[in-house]
C-alpha cells in the first residue's frame, strides 16, 4: 500500500486553511467541558441571561408600606399604601487566555496526519474556569468585587468558644455542640428577618465536612453518623420537611476573619445570591500572529457574584483551625 505523504507547508499564509480547521475540532473538545474542574455553579446560581456584551445589569427593588385599620362607613380618612422604588446597578468585565502554535508544529501535525495538541487550548479552558472560579468564590480585588464566601454585607458571627480549652473549633466541641452551632447559624436567619427568610443550604469546609461524617452518635458503637443526623434533624427541615442541603467548599477552609474555616447558610436562589456570566467560555478564531506563529484565545465576560439578599445568609467563624 502506497504511503500518503502530505506536502509541508511553504509558509504561514499556505499553512492558514489547516490551522483554522484545526482550531474548529479543538474548539469543539474544549467546550464541551464547561465546568471541567470548578464547581463554583452547584454553589451559586449562575445567570446567563442578557445581552453577552452588556456592560452591565440593572435591576429595581420596590418596598412598601402601610397598614389597615377600623374605619366607619362615612370614613374619610381611609389610610394609604405607599412604595418605594430603587434602582441598583452591576458592572461586567471580560477575561481571556490564548496559546499559539508555531510553524513547525503546523507542518509536523499535517506532514504525520496528527491532529494539532489540543494541550495548550485545555490550559487555557482551565484557566478560565479557574479565574471564574476565584471571582465566584472569593471576588477579584482588582475590580473591587467580593465573593460567595466573603462578602461583607453577609451577617456574620463567631462561633461559641465552648469547647475544650474555650476552643471554638469542632475539633474540641462534642456532638451535641457541634448541632448547636449549626442550629443556632441557621436560626439566626430567621431571627434577623423576623421570621420572613429561611435558608435552605448549608456549606462547610472540606476537614469540617469529613469530622461529621466520621462521628458516630452515642459512646462511638451507633450505626448513624452526625452527619446522617444532622440531614434529618435541624431547624429547617423540622420547620419545612425538606431536607437539608449540606456539602464542602475548599474556599471556606481559610475563610473566616481569622483565616481560620467559615461554615455558612443561605437560601440557594438567584432572588438571593448570583453569579453574573453573560457570556460563558468562548473560543476565538485562529489567527496569524507572525511569518512563523499562529494565535486563538478563550474569552468570557462575568460579573461576579452579587449578593442581592444577604439577610438571606450567614457566616459561623472559627469552625476549624487555619491552613
Amino acid at each position: 500500500m502506497n504511503q500518503i505523504i502530505r506536502q509541508p507547508f511553504a509558509d504561514a499564509q499556505a499553512a492558514f486553511p489547516f490551522v483554522i480547521s484545526q482550531g474548529r475540532n479543538i474548539e469543539t473538545r474544549i467546550y464541551q467541558k464547561r465546568y471541567p474542574t470548578f464547581d463554583y455553579g452547584s454553589h451559586v446560581p449562575v445567570i446567563t441571561e442578557g445581552n453577552e456584551w452588556a456592560i452591565g445589569t440593572m435591576f429595581f427593588t420596590v418596598d412598601i408600606a402601610g397598614e389597615a385599620k377600623f374605619i366607619s362607613g362615612a370614613a374619610n380618612d381611609i389610610p394609604f399604601s405607599s412604595a418605594t422604588r430603587d434602582q441598583h446597578s452591576h458592572d461586567f468585565a471580560m477575561i481571556g487566555a490564548g496559546w499559539e502554535w508555531n510553524l513547525e508544529e503546523v507542518n509536523q501535525s499535517s506532514l504525520y496526519g496528527i491532529p494539532l495538541t489540543d494541550t495548550k487550548a485545555m490550559a487555557s479552558s482551565q484557566a478560565i474556569e479557574r479565574l471564574l472560579n476565584g471571582i465566584a468564590m472569593s471576588g477579584s480585588a482588582e475590580k473591587n468585587w467580593t465573593g460567595f464566601v466573603n462578602d461583607p454585607t453577609v451577617p456574620r458571627v463567631d462561633v461559641a468558644a465552648d469547647g475544650s480549652s474555650s476552643s471554638t473549633f469542632w475539633a474540641d466541641k462534642d456532638n451535641d455542640q457541634i448541632l448547636r452551632d449549626i442550629n443556632d447559624l441557621i436560626g439566626s436567619v430567621r431571627d434577623n428577618t423576623s421570621e420572613i427568610e429561611w435558608i435552605d443550604s448549608l456549606r462547610l469546609p472540606p476537614s469540617a465536612f469529613r469530622l461529621l461524617n466520621n462521628r458516630r452518635l452515642g459512646a462511638g458503637d451507633g450505626v448513624l453518623n452526625l452527619l446522617d443526623y444532622l440531614r434529618k434533624n435541624n431547624v429547617y427541615t423540622a420547620e419545612t420537611g425538606q431536607q437539608l442541603d449540606i456539602r464542602p467548599l475548599r474556599e471556606l477552609a481559610s475563610a473566616s476573619q481569622d483565616g481560620g474555616g467559615r461554615m455558612m447558610v443561605y437560601r440557594r436562589d438567584p432572588e438571593v445570591v448570583r453569579f453574573h456570566l453573560p457570556m460563558p467560555r468562548r473560543v476565538l478564531q485562529p489567527r496569524p500572529k507572525s511569518i512563523m506563529a499562529f494565535e486563538q484565545g478563550v474569552i468570557a465576560r462575568t460579573g461576579g457574584t452579587e449578593w442581592r439578599l444577604p439577610a438571606a445568609a450567614a457566616y459561623g467563624d472559627e469552625i476549624t483551625a487555619p491552613a
